[in-house]
């Protein structure tokens, strides 16, 4: 199967081009002139420099593919120009999808984000089905995608056999950029996450996604959404995992979100608007936060045949990964112990 790839220099990509690759598909791999291609290292795929902004230069890439993965996204939670990133989420997804259905591809699998769905307050479990309108979501991240899984849905509509993946919170190795979440770990591995908020999230182990990715190519339904995720923790528990793995003491701190948020909001001026540079905690994070995004993959478990995995293997294996990269100090002698 020819398959065109986008997204594979970063996290999940990376992951799923892997897991493509395992499975026997034959790559064609999307890069910009600018992307860092260490995480292509060992995948076996031919490159295409081009960029989703100028989508028409793709086309040549795409003829004869069987099927389009579109893993590629902007995902930050501080962007100083919102515009760059609502035509890479959201034009970027909709010319991608038209040039599929132009160039008579046969599959189209679009990694969204379990951040369209409608989570509560309560810690609810929600699912595909429950209801989520656009007014539910917070940032310009979480609009930007549901407005291009919108366009998703309309291409299946009309006629493209697309099949949405919803990722919850995924974490693992080589998270190179790092990730909203990979930047957890690497505060808490650096002795940065002196108190925590009581926020929730889903953790999901990133190598089951990528294999979720090829599952979905053959047996996903057209038009429909599946969640991809993995266990529901406070971030708490999260934290708690971390230090029983590396010996680092957990925060038992937790403050209200009226503090967070007051930090919040002098990170972003500060950091973000006088230095120009991401700040370490967003205004948006805080909203986000005061939400429990707890999430069921039955659906992608009975349909699909996804596994739900602990997430400590995985978690262990981001620390170790983190460490050896550089990104934190190598294991005390209280971890090695």
């Amino acid at each position: 199967m020819k398959i065109f790839l986008t997204g594979a220099t970063g996290f999940i990509g990376h992951h799923v081009a892997k897991a493509l690759a395992a499975d026997g598909a034959h790559l064609r791999l999307l890069v910009r002139k600018s992307s860092n291609l260490a995480n292509l290292e060992g995948v076996h795929g031919d490159t295409v420099v081009g960029d989703l902004a100028a989508p028409d230069s793709l086309k040549p890439a795409l003829a004869g593919c069987d099927a389009v993965v579109h893993v590629a996204a902007d995902y930050r939670l501080w962007i100083p120009d919102p515009a760059a990133m609502y035509r890479a989420n959201v034009d970027g997804t909709r010319e991608l999808l038209r040039l599929a259905r132009e160039a008579g591809v046969k599959r189209f699998v679009y990694t969204s984000s379990v951040a369209t769905m409608h989570f509560r307050t309560d810690g609810i479990i929600i699912n595909e089905d429950t209801p989520v309108s656009i007014a539910d979501m917070v940032g310009h991240y979480k609009r930007s995608k549901f407005m291009a899984e919108q366009e998703a849905t309309k291409a299946a509509q009309g006629g493209l056999q697309v099949i949405i993946l919803n990722p919850t919170t995924p974490i693992g190795p080589n998270d190179r950029k790092p990730t909203p979440t990979g930047r957890i770990v690497v505060d808490f591995l650096n002795g940065k996450f002196p108190a925590y908020v009581d926020t929730g999230m889903n953790l999901v182990d990133v190598s089951e996604v990528a294999r979720a990715h090829v599952l979905a190519l053959t047996m996903g339904s057209p038009g429909k959404r599946y969640i991809l995720g993995g266990e529901n923790l406070t971030l708490k528990q999260i934290l708690d995992k971390m230090s029983a793995i590396t010996g680092i003491p957990s925060p038992t701190v937790r403050i209200p979100f009226a503090v967070a948020a007051t930090y919040a909001f002098f990170e972003e001026w500060i950091t973000g608007r006088i230095r120009g540079k991401e700040p370490r905690a967003t205004l948006e994070e805080v909203r986000m936060g005061r939400k429990k995004m707890y999430a069921s993959s039955a659906h992608a478990e009975q349909e699909l045949g996804f596994r739900v995995m602990p997430v400590y293997p995985s978690m262990r294996a981001a620390i170790e990964w983190f460490r050896a990269n550089g990104y934190a100090p190598a294991k005390t002698a209280r971890a090695r112990a």
